[in-house]
């Protein structure tokens, strides 16, 4: 059952098929806000939607990839339709590839690359338009980023991954001077280790022996600590913007 702390709202959630998008959107709907939630995979949103529905929430399946910027301002377009106007962006839509450079593997630049900044873009363009209004209506919206720590913190083989995440702060820094005066607040959180479905898309070795070896000493985060941060920038006082947010396992040193 909500307990009202975002009644009245309208969440869109990017990579909502798993892991923090995942937690995300049930610990939104949660507080009451009705969620779009948005992914490649149709199956896993409609049983997410189903979980949320049974617990007394509204979302909206919407099977779109963020890469696609046509697909992503029709499916703004619905959410306005069908939710309302759109007052909260989770921008959480994202791949970790990490590898040696000197490994040339092009390809996985460019898919980290186009879904890490480019589809981060396409929700912005797409969205933005909608909080801007919102913000003008009720007062307060949010545009939260899923960067890194690997923004700020350096890890070998990871220069491409963490290129993209520095693109995602300062971005994020640089766009509360134009929309912080419209009363939509920016907000990045850069998370350390977070147990999801990013780790299993490594195909690194070495990246593969470091991760698997950290759990034996560090007590990971979960997606519901990640869920639980948003949902807290989204209830603070319309006056509070949190700029950014790092969150780290209380045990991983850096």
């Amino acid at each position: 059952m909500s307990n009202g702390t975002l009644t009245g709202r309208v969440a869109v959630v990017t990579g909502a098929s798993s892991g923090i998008g995942e937690a995300a959107a049930e610990h939104l709907a949660g507080l009451g806000a009705k969620v779009a939630v948005l992914a490649r995979r149709a199956d896993r949103l409609t049983e997410l939607v189903a979980r949320i529905e049974k617990n007394g929430g509204i979302a909206l399946p919407l099977a779109a990839d963020v890469t696609d910027a046509a697909a992503l301002q029709a499916v703004a377009d619905r959410v306005r339709g069908e939710l309302g106007v759109a007052d909260l962006l989770f921008n959480n839509a994202g791949v970790m590839l990490p590898a040696p450079v000197e490994e040339l593997a092009t390809e996985q630049w460019r898919h980290q690359i186009d879904l890490n900044i480019t589809g981060l873009m396409n929700a912005i363009a797409s969205f933005v338009p909608q909080l801007v209004e919102a913000a003008a209506q009720r007062g307060v919206a949010d545009l939260i980023n899923t960067s890194s720590i690997a923004a700020q913190n350096i890890f070998p083989n990871f220069a491409v991954y963490a290129g993209t995440k520095a693109y995602v702060t300062h971005l994020s820094r640089t766009l509360r001077t134009e929309l912080g005066a419209k009363n939509v607040r920016v907000s990045a959180i850069e998370p350390g280790i977070v147990g999801t479905e990013l780790q299993s898309h490594v195909t690194d070795e070495g990246a593969q022996t470091w991760l698997e070896g950290s759990k034996e000493t560090i007590e990971w985060l979960t997606p519901q600590d990640i869920a639980e941060i948003v949902g807290f920038l989204a209830s603070l006082p319309p006056r509070v913007n949190l700029q950014q947010v790092t969150i780290m396992p209380t045990r991983q040193p850096s």
